[in-house]
């Protein structure tokens, strides 16, 4: 039988204000987290999230709002703060489409050719010199052109980055930065030259095409150590509505990643009812992952990354991973201690975090934890995804009922249990050392 997002909703708010139910359950240690993070509640999050009205929560479409809007009412039941004393949990921001009109650079008094200039920017008009205040970066021979480049548009700096003319052939592929764009007041302007010029100006238009966009974000706030954040994410967008394949059209994306998503909700519930976090902990359901990961880097944008001790990014857990029940893997297992900080937190139970056994998909790089990596927070995937041989993975069949709902609230309560230190205080996890990412 199929639910639709109406009906759950509805029956969502029913029992939430019948006589004699509480909002939310207020429990006094771990022990209780049975009473909080269970199977029918896993499930009944679940249904909403993959409901064919739903639509597949495709980036821009009406039912990605739809999406946020039951995301917001779960955190508000929860007894979660806005971010930022916001009148909303909806973190709301614009993606930019920025159409080239023409550009223009002069180096020390010479004249660039345009195909040799690529700007980054989301102005309608650029007007800028070496009095501007723009840093000046160097991307050498031997460089890996597009990665460098991708860190650079996204370091939320003014720049002026000289290309080494090694880059010639591959210049031009440097446009396609800026086919999707958070909206930032920052310009970041790429020129192909072998010279560091002392005197430089660069002048470009563009005709600019907004999208708005929402992450939803909810805060518990910390006791003793509230300017310290521990984040848990997911992303609650998918890929939406295809061709029909009998007689299905609808990617309802139940293990990617509305379970995910529905790990966070159910997280968001539990540390509310234990009320005993010393470190303030940010709740956030992340969108525009499947195209980019552009909600992640917005969020980002807003983060003091010194003051994020850890982040759990939860990817795809409503499956078993390759070891079966009871277990899961940290992606960038290697690059902290966190995994050991888990583990030690995780003892006497029967779970247990392994490390990323698909290296070479690069998943640490691939999901909604690379932004803030990036910036050298402690920031990991967790998953249960078997990558090599997962049936559903991106395809009409990703439904409800293909998950291990069971399995799914264990790796929830795992996460829960094997963060209480990291939570409390009384854990640190090293910092990713920025360089190893390069």
């Amino acid at each position: 039988m199929k639910y639709s997002f109406i009906s759950v909703l509805l029956l969502s708010a029913i029992l939430s204000t019948s006589p004699g139910c509480k909002a939310q359950k207020e429990i006094t240690n771990s022990s209780d987290i049975n009473t909080v993070i269970n199977v029918k509640e896993v499930e009944r999050i679940e249904r909403v999230l993959a409901a064919d009205d739903m639509r597949g929560r495709k980036t821009f479409s009406p039912e990605i709002d739809k999406a946020a809007d039951f995301i917001a009412a779960e955190f508000k039941l929860a007894g979660l703060q806005t971010w930022g004393n916001s009148q909303s949990f909806r973190q709301e921001f614009a993606m930019v489409r920025p159409k080239f009109i023409s550009a223009s650079a002069v180096l020390d008094r010479v004249a660039v050719s345009p195909k040799d200039i690529i700007v980054i920017t989301c102005q309608p008009q650029l007007n800028i010199d070496d009095r501007s205040g723009y840093e000046k970066r160097f991307l050498k021979a031997g460089d890996n052109l597009q990665t460098t480049a991708r860190g650079l548009v996204r370091s939320n700096k003014n720049l002026l980055v000289l290309v080494d003319k090694s880059f010639t052939n591959s210049f031009g592929n440097l446009a396609r930065l800026k086919s999707n764009l958070v909206k930032t007041s920052t310009n970041v302007v790429f020129v192909l030259s072998d010279t560091d010029p002392d005197t430089w100006s660069v002048e470009a238009m563009h005709e600019i095409q907004e999208q708005k966009l929402a992450n939803v974000v909810g805060v518990l706030p910390g006791k003793s150590l509230k300017e310290e954040y521990v984040v848990f994410s997911g992303h609650y967008d998918h890929i939406g509505v295809g061709k029909p394949v009998d007689g299905d059209s609808i990617y309802n994306g139940a293990n990617d990643d509305a379970a995910g998503t529905t790990g966070v909700i159910m997280l968001a519930k539990y540390f509310a009812a234990l009320k005993n976090n010393e470190r303030t902990i940010v709740f956030v359901a992340f969108t525009a992952e499947e195209i980019g990961g552009y909600g992640s880097q917005y969020f980002s944008l807003q983060m003091n990354p010194d003051k994020v001790v850890a982040m759990f990014n939860i990817e795809m857990i409503g499956t078993e991973s390759k070891w079966g029940k009871n277990s899961a893997y940290i992606t960038g297992y290697e690059k902290t201690n966190m995994g050991e900080i888990l583990a030690k937190d995780l003892k006497g139970t029967e779970f247990i975090f392994y490390p990323d056994p698909y290296p070479t998909q690069q998943l640490f790089y691939r999901s909604d934890n690379a932004t803030l990596a990036r910036l050298g927070v402690p920031a990991h995937t967790i998953s249960t995804s078997k990558m090599d041989v997962e049936p559903h993975y991106h395809k009409l069949t990703d439904h409800l009922e293909t998950l291990d709902l069971v399995n799914m609230t264990e790796v929830i309560k795992a996460i829960a249990l094997s963060s209480k230190s990291i939570v409390a205080g009384k854990e640190t996890p090293m910092r990713v050392k920025v360089e190893d990412l390069r």
